[in-house]
């Protein structure tokens, strides 16, 4: 009787995956899946109840934003009060963080999302990254191409660019350079991300350095700027006077202060722009790795690419993305990039910009 019962339960088990696909055929996570995929994705779903939890860190998203996320999350796949944990952090603390779960072997992070592309290139190859063919890759080939991601790895979530920004309240200013920044303000009124202690400031430098000479970067260090680390900082030293201008403005502060009644401004620079890639991927040692592959395939949709665009505004790579905020988050295909081989570079070529960086503005 033995082949009777084994019989009934896999015939329950995958009862209950029809009737999971069945009961989702109207839900948008379905939406352009083959019947393969539509199976696969069914399977997923079951198997991410049992899992009943989500854990992922972020140094972008906002916690508004992440309800937002996570409320839109639960309409993709036609669930009800799926648990999502969040913790947004800074770039050096995520990349601590991460290191030191995969140097115990203990995993409590499903996913991450973090602007360093050598890094997060060193982890892939090391074999830390989960590999995932999510069907939204199909999108995102084009930032594979460029080296912006890794097809079967990580693509971002987001992207982002930190460039000149201003208070218009309080500085009237036109420059359409790097080169402008220098003499627009007076010593110890600018801002400036700490490279010293920051990946996405350090990536920002290095492709910064192809297009501006030295001389350039030592006219900065002569303005005594006053060094931070957190996006929300600088833009809110802005607003209250404390500094008239950011070199390392974040465009997504300046909406959010915007929305608020300030009147931040930035400038794309003539030179180009350093695009930061939140590179999104699932730990080899998630303990929640069928909800990951669900959050991961949700937040590179359309549906999860438009609430960030739309409270982030931040720059997706997805193919022929209509951002619903084009003057802060315009799309990937209308910026001059600043081409950098983040292959091509290890911790020990990083650590070699750093110290340059040091050596001209902490000598």
């Amino acid at each position: 009787m033995n082949w009777l019962k084994h019989w009934a339960t896999a015939a329950t088990a995958a009862g209950a995956i029809i009737a999971t696909q069945t009961a989702a055929q109207d839900a948008p996570a379905f939406e352009g899946l083959n019947d393969q995929q539509a199976a696969e994705m069914a399977e997923m779903i079951e198997a991410a109840k049992s899992e009943g939890t989500l854990t992922y860190w972020d140094t972008v998203i906002q916690p508004t934003t992440h309800d937002a996320l996570v409320e839109a999350f639960n309409e993709y796949y036609g669930l009800s009060g799926f648990e999502v944990n969040y913790t947004l952090s800074g770039t050096g603390n995520l990349i601590t963080k991460i290191e030191q779960e995969v140097a115990a072997g203990n995993f409590s992070i499903d996913i991450a999302s973090i602007a360093s592309p050598p890094w997060t290139l060193e982890l892939a190859a090391a074999g830390e990254i989960m590999e995932y063919h999510t069907p939204q890759y199909e999108h995102y080939q084009s930032i594979f191409d460029a080296g912006l991601g890794k097809d079967g790895y990580f693509a971002f979530n987001g992207g982002y660019i930190f460039v000149p920004m201003w208070n218009a309240d309080t500085l009237d200013f036109s420059g359409t350079s790097y080169a402008d920044v220098i003499g627009a303000v007076e010593s110890g009124r600018l801002s400036m991300g700490d490279v010293s202690k920051s990946a996405s400031y350090l990536a920002t430098y290095i492709g910064q350095q192809r297009v501006m000479e030295n001389d350039f970067f030592e006219g900065l260090a002569k303005l005594d700027p006053f060094f931070m680390l957190r996006s929300e900082q600088i833009a809110s030293g802005l607003v209250t006077g404390q500094h008239l201008m950011a070199y390392s403005g974040m465009p997504t502060r300046a909406y959010q202060f915007n929305q608020k009644g300030a009147n931040l401004k930035f400038m794309i620079p003539d030179e180009g722009v350093v695009l930061l890639p939140q590179n999104t991927f699932i730990l080899s040692g998630a303990p929640n790795p069928n909800a990951a592959k669900l959050w991961v395939n949700f937040i590179l949709s359309e549906k999860g690419q438009t609430i960030l665009a739309e409270r982030e505004a931040l720059i997706s790579g997805r193919q022929n993305f209509q951002s619903p905020l084009p003057d802060y988050s315009p799309s990937i295909e209308s910026l001059k990039l600043i081409q950098v081989d983040w292959s091509s570079m290890d911790t020990a070529g990083l650590e070699e910009f750093r110290a340059d960086w040091n050596e001209i503005f902490n000598p």
